[in-house]
Parts: C-alpha cells; structure tokens; sequence
C-alpha cells in the first residue's frame, strides 16, 4: 500500500512540474459606460508560474465586436504576456462578452470577459 501511494504521488508531482500554470492579474474587465461606436481596449496581463513554456494556441471572442490580440511567442517560466481585448461598442444596451483562451498542450481554457453599457 505504501509503494502504490508513493507512485500516485510521485505521478502527480511529475504531472504537475510538466505542465505551464498561467495566472492571470485579473479576468474581468467591467468599462462602465461608454459611447456608441467608441473603440475601447483592456489589457489582461498574465504571468507564466509553471515550468513548461506556455504557447497562446488561441484567444476567441464569442461575437466579431470584441477582438483579442496576443503574441503567439513562448511566455518562458517567470516571464509576463498579455492579451489585449477591444470592444467596438456597435449598439446601445448592456454587455458582457467572453474571449476564451486556450494554451498548447492545456485542456482548461481561460475566459477573459469584458463588460459595461453603451450609451
């Protein structure tokens, strides 16, 4: 019994040192009010804590008014990325979108949302 616990935790130990753990500063961004038309971007700014190199595979916005930008570079163990998100505020009324982020070689995804009022 001994044996079987050392090896599942010796199993989950080398899972956990392979894998890139990022850690985002925040992962909701509420602009308040803003006006019809109006371009307005956040940055969501993010550290890679693990030990495998993180790759952004994707970052896909749920409607064509929110648009994602990212370097597809390696963000390296300690190092610091960012995505930034633009919202083109296309009509009057309250939102919330989600931009969905997947890394290379991760099963979770991240969701950064966005959020305010056009007035």
């Amino acid at each position: 019994m001994k044996i079987q616990t050392l090896i599942l935790c010796l199993f989950i130990t080398a899972t956990s040192w392979s894998q890139a753990t990022i850690h985002f500063d925040k992962t909701t961004y509420n602009f308040g009010k803003i006006k019809k038309g109006i371009h307005k971007s956040v940055v969501f700014n993010f550290e890679n804590v693990g030990v495998k190199p993180a790759v952004i595979e994707f970052a896909n916005a749920e409607c064509g008014c929110t648009q994602p930008e990212y370097n597809q570079n390696p963000v390296l163990k300690g190092q610091k990325g960012n995505i930034k998100v633009t919202y083109t505020a296309p009509s009057i009324g309250v939102f919330k979108k989600r931009v969905t982020v997947k890394y290379a070689g991760e099963k979770a995804v991240t969701e950064l949302i966005i959020e305010g009022e056009v007035i």
